[in-house]
């Protein structure tokens, strides 16, 4: 068959779909001659079913119900003149003008978005059931349950140990997927790979742990990317992207510690896609960068940095924290990093300031008593010389109000040699119990990364009293199921407590990254919640564009308030001042699920496994 004729029937038939899920909408659209009357037969009809459903007109289980009303609500949302004008366009009309034949106008993404909204509000999602209670239905069962089972006393306690030993068996074979770089035979081969790098630079093994030897062999320029193509085996668009990048100057590294972390005998991505993706940029990331070499500060600014710096190097949206950037180079390049605009390379001495240079900064601070919380960052701040960082923290141990510092470094994870027990002992030196605190936060995206040398790292910080925290971002690679809990645990098994789970940038050149903000919130609903208390003691947020960040969890601070033709989600972010100042909400333009799911299935997974996903807004 054609490919545009199976298409054009795959399309047919998921219309088709959505007005089987419920006719009574189809007919409100289909009677209505103008876009007003469309408007007002659905509101009647959604009043008419939400009474319906309040009255127990229809059999539904509680959770069922609460869904149904919730996707009520949802819907009236859609149908807003208000969220139009704040969209720029009309739900509504694209779907009176689909439900009127005009089927070429909106994507796969935007019928699939209504048809589990149909289902929603007609009490059909199968909340009740859960993912888990959906592979229970179809598994063969040895035994049969007792009818009329006891829902007290000591029997009910078994059958419902025996259903949580079945949850928990299931949770770990999924985690087992995510392999950790504490497994043995890992650690083997990453042993194999170091050996290879030190050949391949004429090396020693007292040269990889020397920290100094790591920043000066840096891979980078096409040096780096000749040596990256020699000893590792890469796809055609890897190195199309990496060879762009160093014609253009586009920020690219990686340290050859970090390098060590890659599968040296495939390019399929089957373990090291997260590390892969971290220093690897795809080629519409290369190509965007290039476009905008020359107005990067105005373009690629998502958080409005430039807006919101009282002074060079110092970020403030909050009351009582500020963040202290305090050099704009770093060990290798995130591909996704917030600050790409500002960003000169990777590991550019020139670039480390000395003491002097943060002077002004540091009497900014001082002049801001309300400022208790410093975050230090960059860049990556333990790139510093030893004495510039001891006179940065001297001066902020010397400011009264100063009573907790925070230092954001990938260097744990980047270059763990760094943080030898000099360090740890200088940093634990900052600490004052009862007066003043002093704590890393990090960023390791997947259990991958978690290596013996990142455990005795963190071990050297912890014997100081440093406390260590980490920040996932969630993308794609890392948005699989269980990926994020696999990391918990491996983050948990070397004493770094989760801290924030972020919502990509939605910045355009991060396309490939982003992930619909539905998938952050049923990760933390159907997978983070099976872990015990303290390995999900991280916060889901989005950050807003100049105002910073929204918590997810409060769903109060947020509106589900259009949905486009492409199928894309439009949302209406609250700002952290409601309640406190009169600051207004800001839109944005999701990733669409339907697209998200079809990237998912591209890496191998099965989107039936997501479908709940459809439900969490």
């Amino acid at each position: 068959m054609a490919e545009p004729r199976r298409r054009r029937i795959e399309a047919e038939t998921r219309i088709e779909r959505l007005w089987q899920e419920d006719p009574m909408a189809e007919e409100a659209l289909v009677r209505s001659e103008t876009l007003p009357e469309a408007r007002r037969r659905l509101l009647d009809y959604l009043a008419e079913l939400e009474e319906a459903i309040r009255t127990g007109a229809f059999d539904l289980d509680r959770l069922e119900w609460s869904s149904a009303l919730d996707a009520i609500f949802t819907f009236r949302n859609l149908l807003s003149p208000e969220n139009e004008a704040i969209a720029g366009f009309s739900t509504l009309e694209a779907l009176w003008r689909l439900a009127r034949g005009h089927d070429d106008e909106v994507d796969a993404g935007f019928v699939d978005e209504f048809l589990h909204l149909f289902r929603a509000i007609n009490g059909r999602t199968g909340v009740g059931r859960g993912w888990f209670g959906r592979g229970l239905e179809t598994a063969e069962r040895t035994e049969e349950p007792e009818e009329d089972f006891p829902r007290t006393g000591r029997r009910a306690a078994m059958e419902r140990s025996r259903f949580l030993d079945e949850l928990a068996d299931e949770v770990w074979r999924r985690t087992a997927v995510h392999p950790s770089g504490l497994d043995g035979e890992i650690v083997r081969k990453r042993g194999e790979n170091r050996r290879r790098i030190l050949a391949s630079f004429d090396a020693t093994e007292d040269d990889w742990a020397d920290p100094a030897w790591q920043a000066e062999h840096v891979l980078k320029g096409e040096d780096g990317t000749a040596r990256l193509q020699d000893l590792v085996p890469l796809r055609s668009e890897e190195i199309a992207a990496v060879r762009l990048a160093v014609r253009y100057g586009v920020p690219w590294g990686i340290t050859p510690y970090y390098l060590s972390l890659f599968d040296f005998e495939s390019a399929e991505r089957v373990e090291d896609g997260q590390v892969r993706s971290q220093v690897i940029p795809p080629l519409h990331t290369v190509r965007r960068m290039i476009e905008h070499r020359q107005d990067r500060s105005r373009t690629m600014d998502f958080m409005r940095e430039r807006d919101t710096s009282p002074i060079d190097r110092v970020t403030r949206r909050y009351p009582t924290i500020a963040v202290f950037k305090v050099c704009d180079t770093c060990p290798q390049i995130c591909t996704y990093c917030q600050r790409n605009w500002e960003i000169s390379d990777a590991m550019v001495f020139e670039r480390l300031p000395k003491a002097d240079d943060l002077e002004p900064a540091l009497a900014w601070f001082e002049a801001h008593p309300g400022i208790t919380d410093v975050l230090l960052t960059g860049g990556d701040p333990l790139l510093l010389d030893d004495r510039v960082l001891e006179h940065l923290l001297g001066r902020l141990a010397a400011m009264e109000h100063v009573r907790d510092v925070r230092i954001g470094t990938r260097i744990p994870v980047t270059m763990p040699m760094r943080i030898g027990v000099g360090l740890a002992e200088r940093l634990g030196a900052y600490i004052d119990p009862g007066r003043r605190n002093l704590a890393l936060v990090t960023h390791v995206e997947s259990a991958y990364e978690v290596t013996p040398e990142l455990a005795a790292a963190v071990d050297r910080l912890r014997r100081r009293g440093v406390q260590i925290y980490n920040q996932q971002v969630f993308t794609l690679e890392t948005s699989r199921r269980f990926q994020a809990v696999a990391t918990r645990v491996a983050l948990r098994q070397v004493g770094i407590d989760p801290y924030y789970t972020f919502y990509t940038k939605g910045k355009e050149e991060h396309r490939d990254y982003l992930v619909p903000v539905a998938r952050l919130l049923q990760e933390r609903k159907e997978e983070a919640r099976l872990l015990p208390g303290i390995f999900r003691t991280d916060e889901a947020v989005f950050n807003v564009p100049g105002l910073g960040k929204s918590h997810l969890r409060a769903k109060q601070d947020r509106e589900l308030i259009a949905i486009r033709p492409d199928g894309r989600r439009v949302y209406l972010f609250h700002p952290w001042e409601k309640g406190i100042a009169p600051v207004g909400p800001w839109p944005y333009v999701d990733v669409s699920i339907r697209e998200y799911l079809d990237r998912l299935e591209g890496l191998g997974e099965d989107p039936a496994d997501y479908e709940s996903i459809w439900s969490y807004s």
